[in-house]
Order: C-alpha cells, then structure tokens, then sequence
C-alpha cells in the first residue's frame, strides 16, 4: 500500500518499485547493446570502422556529385550495417556483410528526391579500406504510397572500391529504372566523401537549375501554340 507525505508526495516507499523497473530497463537496454556491438565484432568490425573513420555509433554518411547522361546531382548516403546482403561473390570477393540506409537525391534547388539504400561488402574485414561495396539506390515511397502499395520505383545501382575516406562508383553500365518524376539515371558515376546533411543542403541550393523531362514537352506546346 503507497503511502503519501503531507504534501500529497509519494513517499520513498512508493518511489522504490518505480526506480527499480527504471534500472530494469535500463539493464536490459545495457544487455541489448552488448549483444549487437558484440555480434559485429565478431562477424562485420569492418562496421566500427567505415570509410577511413572510427564509427562507434554504427553509421556513415557521405556526399557527392553524382554524374549522369541526364545531368550532375547533389547527393547525400547515410549508411549503416545491415544482416540482409548478398550471398553471391563479386570481382572475385565474398560477401563480408551488408548496409542499409536513407539518401537525397537534389534533381534541382528547392527538388530533392528521398532515397532508400541497400547494398554490400565485399572482402572487408577490420575496416572498409580497399574492399568492394555495392548499392542500390532506390527510389523511396512516401508514407501514403507504402499505405497504397505503390510498387513501381525508380532505381540505379552503384559499385566501387573503398580508398581511405573516399569511394568512387559508377553503375558498371548495368540497367536503371525511370523514377515517377520522369528522371532516368544512366551511366552514372559519383565520388562519395564524409559529410553530412547540411553541406548536401548547400551544395543543393547553389546548384542550378535544371528543365524536368515534362519541361521540354511543356515548352514544345507553348511553343506551337504560338505558332
């Protein structure tokens, strides 16, 4: 039975069952993490050690300019371990593990395109240095397509080697898919760094703008109409 001060306060009797489920939980919390940081040392620490950097806190992000036949895009890549990678080798490197994570993709100042990425490691083992990773940048579905099942979603995958704190990819000429806006992404090459959002946010708002695919038919009309 609790019991209050005069005050109308719990009393330190009352506060002991609380404190103790907050200990609990925390205690849990502790064992949670040491059973995720413990699992990926033993099976991915190239995780703790990801583009030339220390990274305790399991993730990366990196900017760039990706180069396409389409035009020149800011883009952002935050990346993180992920348990879902491919079981197949490539350029002769096996599979050491698989990342995940979220993009932007700036098609012209005040236009960013979200992104969803999934990819893996190839022969990395203590850091990401000198292995192989690849991507697939996908176009992500907002909380109303997913709520829809929109399934169609443009795409365009990347592959590069790990030198120090840069990667250089480029899509190896491999097959990409036209995203809803209209924008296809072919022959692509990019040259990711270390940054983080907002240098993407400036480098996105000083690059110039640019016609969307329905632009040039939008001027072809008027165009005829004044005709």
């Amino acid at each position: 039975m609790s019991s209050q001060g005069g005050n109308g306060t719990p009393t330190s009797g009352a506060r002991g069952p609380a404190r103790r489920r907050r200990r609990f939980g925390m205690f849990k919390l502790f064992i949670l993490l040491l059973v995720i940081y413990g699992g990926l040392a033993l099976t991915s620490p190239w995780a703790f050690h990801i583009g030339g950097r220390l990274t305790p806190l399991l993730n990366w992000t990196g900017v760039g300019k990706l180069v396409a036949k389409s035009g020149s895009y800011p883009i952002y890549i935050w990346l993180m371990p992920s348990s879902h990678f491919s079981s197949l080798h490539l350029d002769g490197l096996r599979p050491t593990g698989g990342v995940s994570g979220r993009g932007l993709l700036c098609v012209s100042p005040g236009t960013i395109i979200p992104l969803e990425v999934t990819g893996t490691i190839y022969g990395g083992w203590r850091s990401t240095d000198g292995s192989l990773m690849d991507i697939r940048v996908l176009e992500a579905n907002s909380a109303s397509q997913r709520l829809f099942d929109v399934s169609h979603r443009g795409y365009f995958d990347l592959y590069g080697y790990w030198h120090g704190q840069q990667i250089a990819m480029n899509d190896r000429g491999r097959y990409s898919s036209k995203f809803r806006s209209g924008l296809t992404v072919e022959h692509a090459s990019v040259t990711l760094e270390w940054g983080s959002k907002s240098e993407f946010e400036a480098a996105c708002a000083n690059a110039k703008s640019r016609a969307t695919p329905n632009d040039g038919n939008d001027s072809a009309k008027s165009n005829q109409a004044r005709k």
